[in-house]
């Protein structure tokens, strides 16, 4: 396990009181506890702590230790054990948990990672310039079905993308946080398929099975409405067999004497159950003949191992302006030596991709872009003025005239 201190005592408050509401929720918390076991309430009371001022401060520490007559190194060792609790100022609007774990790592969690590095800070547990932002690298939150995904505050947003990313920083920044709805950004509800809840039918069978039965959010399809439940009552004696291929009901008889399979409509009703049962098998799926005809997680745990490269061209928008246009930016090969376009702020390696395509290598042709040709590329990423609020022009030009020691004298800050 990391150590892990106590802030500095120059950004340590003097002094550290709930407030009104939270004092009455650290009563309710006390109260759940026995008499005598009041010190059961410590990683409560630390949490509404934190929840208050957004970190847990030197004075909260000692503050919990009074209210529940502790000794201050006991509440201490609690704060720094568990990594649940900052002990230093992260960003006031947002505090972004990128979870790094294997799920998540495979579905992109490197890129997420870059985009909080480009975003916000270099380091983690870092605030940005303003002191609004910051962001961290955590174990597990969960989510791996929806992986890859961040937690900011309580709530979890997965299903991620770089771009989805980006937006949702973007929206916390500007105080809007609220407008981003929690959970997967895509079509998915909860952790089921993309698309709704199905159930392991084909289409013709669920059809069949429903009834033509309507699914609402968050709710399973019925699969029987009104199927008739199988006669259990037996004569004195007789012996029904699960198997509905060994039931003797009449139609079985019937078929036995004839040779002829049994009619459906003529048969008992566990017969009857039994046949809409068979007639409800999935259908089976071809077997995939290599990893680029397989489904997306061949491909994916392909690419991990290193049985398959990951495609290298780049898909432009499907709406994106015509690649002929005259105010498209001038294109180069791909020269020997191209720069890291990445050490622009608010280009990923999703972006960088794209600019290879479009024959963009070098910081001195972003540097030289005129309004139009930033205008299309801006269409063309569907960026909505993303390219003059980052002012990629300016921070080319830096890197172009002096690399990171001149972006650093700049902006004041490394690049990425």
């Amino acid at each position: 396990m990391s150590v892990r201190r106590l802030a500095e005592a120059s950004v340590q408050p003097a002094e550290f009181a709930f407030t009104p509401a939270m004092a009455r929720e650290a009563e309710k918390w006390i109260g759940k506890y026995p008499e005598g076991r009041e010190q059961s309430a410590v990683i409560p009371l630390l949490m509404l702590a934190q929840e208050q001022d957004g970190w847990v401060t030197q004075a909260a520490i000692e503050h919990v230790a009074q209210r529940l007559d502790m000794a201050k190194i006991r509440v201490l060792e609690v704060a720094t054990f568990y990594t649940q609790f900052m002990l230093a100022p992260v960003g006031t609007k947002a505090h972004v948990q990128v979870c790094g774990t294997t799920p998540c790592m495979l579905r992109g969690a490197e890129d997420l990672k870059k985009v909080c590095q480009s975003k916000i800070h270099h380091d983690p547990l870092t605030p940005n310039a303003d002191g609004t932002l910051s962001w961290e690298e955590v174990e597990c939150q969960g989510a791996c079905v929806n992986a890859p995904m961040v937690m900011i505050g309580k709530d979890t947003y997965e299903d991620l993308t770089p771009e989805r990313l980006e937006e949702i920083i973007d929206a916390f920044e500007a105080g809007k946080g609220e407008t981003i709805e929690p959970g997967p950004q895509v079509d998915r509800i909860f952790s089921a398929p993309e698309g709704g809840p199905v159930t392991l039918l084909d289409d013709e069978s669920k059809k069949a099975a429903t009834g033509g039965a309507k699914r609402g959010k968050g709710n399973a399809p019925q699969t029987m409405t009104k199927a008739a439940k199988p006669d259990t009552s037996a004569p004195e004696g007789d012996e029904t067999l699960a198997d509905p291929d060994e039931a003797e009901g009449p139609g079985r008889i019937e078929a036995s004497k004839s040779g002829a399979s049994p009619k459906t409509e003529d048969a008992g009703p566990t017969l009857k159950v039994a046949s809409t049962a068979s007639g409800m098998k999935p259908k089976k799926k071809p077997i995939e003949a290599s990893v680029e005809s397989g489904n997306a997680t061949m491909k994916v745990a392909a690419t991990a191992s290193g049985r398959a490269k990951a495609p290298g061209k780049v898909d432009a928008p499907s709406d994106a302006p015509a690649l002929d246009d005259k105010n498209r930016p001038a294109a180069m090969e791909k020269p020997e030596n191209p720069d890291d376009l990445s050490m622009i702020s608010g280009v990923g390696p999703k972006i960088e991709g794209i600019l290879h395509s479009l024959g963009i290598y070098k910081w001195e042709q972003i540097a030289g872009w005129k309004k139009a040709e930033r205008e299309w590329i801006d269409r063309y990423l569907k960026f909505k003025g993303r390219i003059d609020r980052e002012d990629w022009v300016k921070q080319a030009k830096a890197l172009a005239k002096g690399g990171v020691d001149e972006y650093v004298r700049v902006f004041g800050k490394k690049p990425r």
